[in-house]
């Protein structure tokens, strides 16, 4: 949305945009006992946490809101996976370049050695496991999630040497039951499953939304309550409809969003009676 747009609703972003900044994200609440924990984890034993849910429910989110908690934490490292679906090669070479070690991915003992020495030095200086967050882990190839967990272990399994946060829908939670992957799910030290919003945290995400982004009375109380009763619990779908009714009232140039704007835009397509040709036709059947 641009600069003009703003301003005609004095705004300091889209609210409903999917890159607003980290202090205009709702922070749920089991987001938080979420990010807790693992703040508590890295600051501990490390290993490995997840997070899982369908599409829209608040994966991603989750992940930015811990990744700017822990970047709060003194001496912690925090490397962001930003390829799941690469091969073993591309993985080894991204993870260098996510610690600043050179990787040869085809010396893949050398770079295990230099990666692990990277680790424990840090850990011994700072007593904080470097991070790894993998947002889409469901796009992740069995055999990397499987090198990840050997690469990230120590004195025959009994240290961690990464705090690994993995995020993906069911798919994830279906690969982890694999045999081939069973190892990384009995090891999940955390498990948190984001589910379908109730009506009163989609109105609260509303709120807290709008305030952030400097104009709470841009949309109605009615607006807000028709949005999140036809929002079926999901976040993304929720600000899909917000963002569309921004758009539709910008071009307007609407001085504030109601309920009325709602049903003009999504409201159904009336359907358009039939000629006149086809209705005596259809007469005519019924008198047979």
């Amino acid at each position: 949305m641009d600069k003009k747009l703003l301003s005609l609703y004095g705004l300091r972003w889209n609210p409903f945009s999917s890159d607003v900044p980290v202090e205009a994200l709702f922070l749920r609440p089991k987001v938080k006992d979420f990010c807790w924990r693992v703040e508590q984890q890295v600051q501990g034993e490390g290993g490995f946490a997840a997070i899982s849910g369908d599409p829209g429910t608040g994966k991603s989110i989750a992940l930015r809101l811990l990744a700017d908690r822990l970047s709060d934490l003194e001496d912690v490292m925090v490397g962001v996976v930003t390829r799941p679906q690469s091969h073993m090669a591309d993985f080894y070479r991204e993870l260098g370049d996510l610690f600043g070690v050179p990787l040869n991915p085809h010396n893949r003992f050398a770079g295990t050695k230099v990666l692990r020495e990277k680790w424990l030095s840090h850990i011994a200086t700072t007593l904080c496991r470097p991070v790894l967050l993998v947002d889409e882990a469901q796009e992740m190839k069995p055999v990397v999630l499987s090198e990840l967990r050997l690469l990230s272990s120590a004195d025959l399994d009994a240290r961690a040497l990464l705090t690994v946060v993995i995020a993906g829908d069911q798919r994830l939670l279906e690969k982890l039951r694999t045999p081939e992957l069973l190892p990384i799910g009995s090891r999940l030290r955390i498990r948190t499953t984001m589910e379908v919003a109730s009506r009163e945290e989609l109105l609260s995400c509303m709120k807290y939304v709008l305030e952030k982004a400097g104009n709470p009375n841009l949309m109605s109380v009615p607006l807000c309550e028709t949005l999140a009763d036809h929002a079926i619990g999901n976040h993304r779908v929720l600000m899909t409809m917000a963002s569309e009714l921004l758009a539709v009232g910008a071009q307007r140039e609407l001085k504030q969003l109601d309920e009325k704007l709602y049903f003009e835009v999504f409201a159904p397509p009336e359907r358009s009676a039939p000629p006149a040709k086809a209705k005596a036709q259809a007469a005519r059947m019924q008198r047979r």
